[in-house]
Order: C-alpha cells, then sequence, then structure tokens
C-alpha cells in the first residue's frame, strides 16, 4: 500500500510539475472603452449609459493543454455617469484604479489555434475610487467597491486579446448623504467593457 501511494504521489508530482514548465507567463498592454451605467435601488432614479475609458497593464498565466489559466490587470479607468430625480440631472465622473481577477478558459480550436482562439472568463473586480468623493450636495461616491465579471473574447495571432466583458456591481459605488430626505437610496455599478490588449 505504501508503495502505491509513493508512485501515485510521484506521478501527481510530474504531472503537476509538467504543466508548470510548460505554463505560458505573459504580460501585456491593455486599452478600451467602459460603458457605465448606475442601477438604483428605486425606481424614482432614471440612470443613463455613459461612456468612459480604460487603460493599463496585464499579466496572464495560462496552462497550454487545458487551456486553463488567469488573467491579473491594473487599470485606470473614468467611469461617467448620469442620472434623472424628479427631473433633475445630475452628472458624476469618476476615476478609479480597478484590479480585475479573471478564471480564463482558452477554447481549444485545433487547425485555427495560432491564428485566433476564443475564450471565456469571469471574476471579480476590486475598484479604488481616485478622484474626489462629492457627487454633488446629496451624493458621495464610495472610495472602495467590488463586481463581478462575465466575459468572452479572441486571442488573435498569439498575441492580440480582443474581450468584452459585463461587469455587476456588488457593493455600493454611491449612496445618499440625507441632504434631500432619501438617504436610504444607493447605487450599484453595472458596465460593459471593451479592450484590445497587446501580449509581448
Amino acid at each position: 500500500m505504501k508503495r502505491i501511494t509513493i508512485v501515485m504521489a510521484l506521478i501527481i508530482a510530474s504531472v503537476a510539475s509538467a504543466f508548470t514548465a510548460s505554463a505560458q507567463f505573459r504580460f501585456g498592454l491593455k486599452a478600451g472603452v467602459a460603458i457605465n451605467s448606475l442601477h438604483f435601488n428605486s425606481e424614482a432614479f432614471d440612470a443613463d449609459n455613459r461612456a468612459g475609458f480604460t487603460a493599463g497593464a496585464m499579466m496572464e498565466f495560462t496552462v497550454p493543454v487545458v487551456g486553463l489559466g488567469f488573467d491579473l490587470s491594473a487599470m485606470y479607468v473614468r467611469r461617467n455617469s448620469q442620472w434623472l430625480e424628479n427631473n433633475n440631472l445630475t452628472k458624476d465622473n469618476r476615476d478609479y484604479i480597478d484590479i480585475p481577477l479573471n478564471l480564463k478558459w482558452k477554447i481549444n480550436v485545433p487547425l485555427i489555434n495560432n491564428i485566433v482562439r476564443p475564450y471565456l472568463l469571469t471574476g471579480p473586480t476590486f475598484s479604488f475610487l481616485t478622484s474626489a468623493k462629492s457627487a454633488g450636495e446629496a451624493w458621495t461616491n464610495k472610495k472602495f467597491d467590488t463586481s463581478w465579471n462575465f466575459g468572452f473574447g479572441a486571442e488573435l495571432v498569439k498575441h492580440v486579446q480582443l474581450t468584452a466583458s459585463y461587469s455587476i456591481g456588488m457593493t455600493k459605488a454611491l449612496k445618499t448623504i440625507g441632504a434631500t430626505g432619501t438617504s436610504n437610496i444607493d447605487g450599484h455599478n453595472r458596465y460593459w467593457t471593451v479592450t484590445a490588449a497587446y501580449l509581448f
């Protein structure tokens, strides 16, 4: 029994070492468009989709045989928002440092992998506010919020990655401070991000 256990442990260790040795670890630059819309917990608020931008750096770790891995990015993001409350328009432009960490699965498509390879991704984004907290007299932006991403994309000629993802805010990004008597109203980020990245 001991011998079987030792043999199994050696086999597992060998396979794990082979995966680690053949794994691809790459760095790259990424930029794109962020289309943001705040989701309020009240029907009295009507938010529009507003376009912003994002740019930063990323790294990617992939195990070639199974195509599983992850990517981690550090991105500067400008999120522009506007919403109506009783026909009063409020605009809020927020700057963040986003840290998305996604599990990524590159789908193996024989014969064309070297030209184009599709992938799926999902994972959290941790957002740190870098602009002023105030969003008018009645609102304040939270210093930190978290979202969950669902996305897809394609890698072209092994270097260029085109990605589209949708993120759902899991924590408050914006809340009232009671100046208008609506202190129980808060907003969560919901946004599309479309990016292009070049990996070295």
